[in-house]
């Protein structure tokens, strides 16, 4: 498999920055999963080569951590707690039904627009706030089916004006 050269050199700048050995392997793919939303067989492919780590263990790794993604995403990714203290709120089944029907898409899945992808995710940490949830690095609290339309709609602004985003 041929590596296009702007990956290479993506690779090599990562690893200048994070180093040269297996423990370089988890900040070199967020750098990667960062920039292209997800890992790429040829990404990892060049990230086993330069970090000389066998291609199995990357994508091992690259499967093993939820964040990361080895299928493309959409520009924004939602991840919404699926914890007991969470669904235990009663607004989150109308959030969840909030998501689906605005987006189109169940989880697991990317809208056709490629802009919105839909995921689940274990606790984010956000107990006291449920139901939460996370657009790429940000972070939306005591979710409501009204409050989900209404980000939902900021995004869509956003994909739309083109405004730079924040990693996946």
């Amino acid at each position: 498999m041929d590596v296009p050269s702007h990956l290479q050199s993506e690779v090599k700048q990562l690893v200048s920055v994070h180093g040269r050995d297996r423990t370089a392997l988890l900040p070199v793919l967020r750098g990667l999963n960062k920039s292209h939303s997800y890992l790429s067989e040829a990404a990892m492919l060049c990230v086993s080569k330069e970090l000389g780590v066998p291609r199995a263990e990357v994508y091992g790794v690259a499967t093993f951590y939820s964040f990361f993604s080895v299928e493309p995403r959409g520009k924004y990714v939602i991840r919404l707690c699926r914890t007991i203290s969470c669904a235990m709120n009663g607004t989150y089944h109308p959030v969840v039904a909030a998501l689906i029907e605005e987006l189109g898409v169940a989880f697991g899945e990317t809208t056709a627009d490629g802009v919105f992808t839909l995921e689940q995710t274990a606790c984010i940490g956000l107990c006291d706030q449920a139901p939460a949830m996370l657009v790429n690095d940000d972070v939306h609290v005591k979710l409501t089916k009204e409050s989900v339309r209404a980000i939902l709609g900021e995004y869509r602004r956003k994909a739309a004006a083109g405004e730079k985003v924040k990693s996946a």
